[in-house]
């Protein structure tokens, strides 16, 4: 019975086929709209890539994240321009600027100017640091060009990143499941441990 569960099983192929699509299009919807857990989905994928049999499977995973990551940074960015340069503003820079604290902005803004587009680079691998520093570069009204250079390292270290954590993972248990498992804690700890410490922080401070 087990055994005629396994062969009606999606072929390894047949999951790359539509694995990989699905994550470019999900990653890039995440990065334009706060609904997708991308890092978790990076991480789970690299586990599962972790697990197949084909040597190029991790850089699949790899290429299709970064370069979701940069296409909905891009849209998001040039969506927003629009509304930097409407006398009316418009919806997504209003969207992109209820997500962006006021403090983090600052912070933002300070970074920008001291250090440069480099900020961009470790926007990404900051969790909750990628809209203000998008925020603050429209704000400031650098050039499309410009913004796309400097997210270009950033979205290829923050896919990096993520599957690293994917790596580790897949590589402490056997079943991709319990891989995957491990990967999404891995990358909530992550993604949540700097708010958890400026709470904790601010706590004590009182």
């Amino acid at each position: 019975m087990i055994q005629e569960v396994l062969r009606q099983l999606p072929t390894e192929s047949t999951q790359q086929a539509v694995g990989y699509p699905t994550l470019f299009t999900l990653v890039a919807l995440g990065s334009l709209v706060p609904v997708v857990p991308t890092g978790a989905l990076v991480s789970s994928a690299a586990v599962v890539a972790f697990h197949q049999t084909s040597p190029f499977a991790l850089l699949y995973v790899f290429a299709a994240a970064s370069a979701a990551a940069f296409l909905g940074d891009i849209c998001l960015y040039w969506l927003g321009q629009r509304g930097v340069r409407s006398k009316n503003g418009s919806k997504w820079l209003e969207a992109i600027t209820r997500r962006a604290a006021p403090e983090r902005l600052e912070q933002a803004r300070q970074k920008l100017d001291e250090h440069g587009g480099a900020v961009l680079v470790l926007s990404r691998l900051v969790p909750a640091g990628r809209i203000p520093v998008m925020l603050a570069c429209l704000l400031g009204r650098m050039p499309l060009r410009q913004f796309a250079r400097g997210d270009v390292p950033a979205c290829l270290a923050w896919a990096a990143t993520y599957q690293l954590i994917g790596i580790l993972g897949g590589s402490l248990f056997r079943e991709p499941w319990q891989g995957v498992l491990a990967a999404v804690v891995l990358t909530v700890l992550v993604s949540g441990a700097p708010a958890m410490w400026r709470r904790l922080r601010t706590r004590w401070a009182h």
